[in-house]
C-alpha cells in the first residue's frame, strides 16, 4: 500500500490536542496501538492512504490542510533570526532550517520566540543606556508586541468567523441602501447604549485620536481624522461593547508572551470587527469578485481608505466564499515593516526591512500612484504585486504627515482575477523583477543593491577587482 511521506505528525498532534482527545482514545478509533500513533506524531513513521483518510475523518481536518507545504512564514522568521552574525560560524544552511520547520515546527516557533525576547531585551537595554547617557543610540529597534500580533493574525489566517457573524448581524440592523455610514453607527451607539459621540478638535498639548469614557458615556473622536478612520473607530467601539466575549475567546486561544502583546492584539481584533462592519463580508466579497479586486473602486464603493480595503481583502477566507490568498504589508520610508501578513506564500521578513527591489519601496518615488509589478522570488515563484503610498497624520494645515507604503499581492496564477495584472506582460521575462527577502537570506549574487553578503555563501574581498557589488568578486 502506498506510503505517504509527509511531515504531518505535528499537525495531527496539534489538532488532536485542540480537540482534547488523548492518544489512547484516537489510537483505539484508528485500530492502531498508542505507541504507533506516538511514532506517527513524532514523525518517525509514514502513513498509508487509508490511515490518513481515517485520521482526517476522526480529527475533522481536511487532507489538504494536513499536506500543506512548509509554513513559509515560520521558515522565513527562522531564516531572519539565524541570519544574524551571531550564528555565522555555524554554517547553518537553508536546507537545515527547512528541515527543522518541517519536522519540529514547535521547536522552530520556540526559537523565534527566544529571538523576539532577545531583541526586546536588547531594545530595553539600549533605552536604559540612552536615558542614563542622554545620547541617542542608533539601533534597529523591533516592535516586539507588534510581531506577536502578526503571528496571532497569521495563525488564524486573518479570518475570525465569529466576528464576521457579529458584524453581519449588526450590518443588517443599521445598513441604509446596502451601506454603513458614520452617522448611522453614532446614532446606534446613542440609542442602544446611551453613548454620545462627539467630534472634537483636541487640545494641542494633549493630542488624541479617540477617547471613550464608559462612566460618562462619551466617545470623543478627533476631528483631525478622516471620515473613513472615524467610521472604523465607531464600528470598533460597537465591537468593544457587544463583541467582547467573542474577542476574549479568540485571545484566550493564543499563547501571548506578554500582557502588552495581548492588549495590542485586542485592539487588532476590535479594528477587524470595525472593518467587517463597514465592509461586511458577503457584499464586500461579491464586489471584490465583480471588480476583480480593484482597490480604488472598492474604496469608492464602501467609502473607506486604500489601506482599509487592502487589509480587508486579506480577510476573505470563508471556505464557502473564499477570496484570492493575498499578502499585505505596510512600510515606512526607512524600510521598517509595521504590518505584515501573507497567505500568498511570499516570504516577508520579520526583523528589519525587506529587499529594496520590492515595489513597496519604489512606490515612494511616485506618491499616490499604484505601482504594479511581477516579482520573482529566488524560489522561482512569481507574484503580482501592487504598492501605493498613503498619508497618515493630523489633517491640519502646517502639521507634518507620515508617508507609508501599502503593498498587496498574489501568485501569478490568479492573474485573470486580479485587475492590475492587465497592465503587465506576464509572458515577458524581461519585465520580471528578481527579488529576495533580504540580503542576508538571498542567494542572488548579481544584485547591484546588495547591502550585505548572503549568510550561507562565503565571499572573499579582492583588492584588485570588484563585481557589481563589493560582495561580488566577479
Amino acid at each position: 500500500m502506498t506510503q505517504i511521506d509527509l511531515q504531518i505528525g505535528h499537525k495531527i498532534r496539534t489538532k488532536r490536542r485542540k480537540l482534547g482527545i488523548t492518544q489512547a482514545d484516537l489510537s483505539k478509533k484508528l485500530s492502531i496501538s498508542p505507541s504507533y500513533l506516538n511514532l506517527i506524531e513524532s514523525g518517525k513513521r509514514k502513513v498509508n492512504v487509508d490511515l490518513l483518510l481515517k485520521l482526517a475523518s476522526e480529527i475533522n481536518i481536511e487532507i489538504s490542510d494536513i499536506s500543506k507545504k512548509i509554513d513559509t512564514n515560520l521558515y522565513q522568521n527562522l531564516m531572519d533570526l539565524l541570519g544574524d552574525n551571531l550564528f555565522e560560524d555555524l554554517d547553518i544552511t537553508n536546507f537545515d532550517i527547512k528541515e527543522l520547520v518541517n519536522t519540529n515546527p514547535l521547536i522552530a516557533k520556540a526559537l523565534v520566540k527566544l529571538g523576539d525576547n532577545y531583541k526586546k531585551k536588547n531594545q530595553d537595554i539600549v533605552s536604559k543606556v540612552e536615558n542614563i547617557s542622554g545620547k541617542f543610540i542608533d539601533s534597529r529597534k523591533n516592535s516586539f508586541p507588534g510581531e506577536v500580533v502578526s503571528d496571532f493574525l497569521q495563525e488564524n489566517e486573518n479570518y475570525f468567523p465569529k466576528l464576521e457573524e457579529f458584524a453581519s448581524n449588526f450590518y443588517n440592523i443599521i445598513q441604509i441602501n446596502n451601506r454603513v455610514g458614520y452617522s448611522s453607527i453614532c446614532e446606534y451607539l446613542h440609542s442602544k447604549h446611551g453613548i454620545e459621540v462627539k467630534d472634537v478638535v483636541p487640545d494641542e498639548k494633549k493630542p488624541f485620536t479617540k477617547q471613550f469614557d464608559l462612566a460618562k458615556k462619551i466617545f470623543l473622536v478627533s476631528d483631525y481624522l478622516t471620515l473613513e478612520t472615524k467610521k472604523l473607530y465607531a464600528g470598533a467601539q460597537v465591537a468593544q461593547l457587544e463583541a467582547n466575549k467573542v474577542i476574549d475567546e479568540y485571545l484566550n486561544s493564543f499563547s501571548f508572551p506578554s500582557e502588552e502583546s495581548k492588549k495590542l492584539s485586542n485592539v487588532a481584533l476590535l479594528n477587524y470587527a470595525g472593518a467587517a462592519i463597514i465592509m461586511p463580508y458577503k457584499p464586500f466579497y461579491e464586489e471584490c469578485i465583480k471588480q476583480r479586486y480593484d482597490v480604488e473602486l472598492l474604496q469608492n464603493t464602501f467609502a473607506v481608505s486604500f489601506e482599509q480595503v487592502a487589509h480587508r481583502i486579506t480577510c476573505l477566507q470563508n471556505p464557502k466564499m473564499r477570496g484570492i490568498p493575498f499578502h499585505m504589508l505596510r512600510a515606512d520610508v526607512a524600510g521598517n515593516i509595521s504590518k505584515r501578513f501573507s497567505l500568498s506564500g511570499i516570504e516577508i521578513p520579520r526583523y528589519g526591512g525587506a529587499c529594496p527591489r520590492w515595489n513597496i519601496y519604489k512606490a515612494f518615488t511616485m506618491p499616490g500612484k499604484i505601482n504594479a509589478a511581477v516579482s520573482k522570488m529566488t524560489s522561482g515563484e512569481k507574484y503580482i504585486c501592487i504598492a501605493r503610498t498613503v498619508e497618515k497624520g493630523i489633517g491640519k494645515h502646517g502639521m507634518e504627515k507620515t508617508l507609508l507604503s501599502i503593498g498587496l499581492g498574489c501568485q501569478v496564477k490568479y492573474a485573470k482575477d486580479f485587475v492590475y495584472a492587465d497592465s503587465l506582460n506576464l509572458n515577458d521575462k524581461k519585465t520580471e523583477t528578481p527579488i529576495g527577502v533580504n540580503c542576508r537570506t538571498c542567494d542572488r549574487m548579481d544584485c547591484q543593491q546588495r547591502a550585505f553578503p548572503p549568510l550561507h555563501k562565503k565571499f572573499d574581498i579582492d583588492l584588485n577587482k570588484r563585481g557589481i557589488s563589493v560582495y561580488v568578486a566577479d
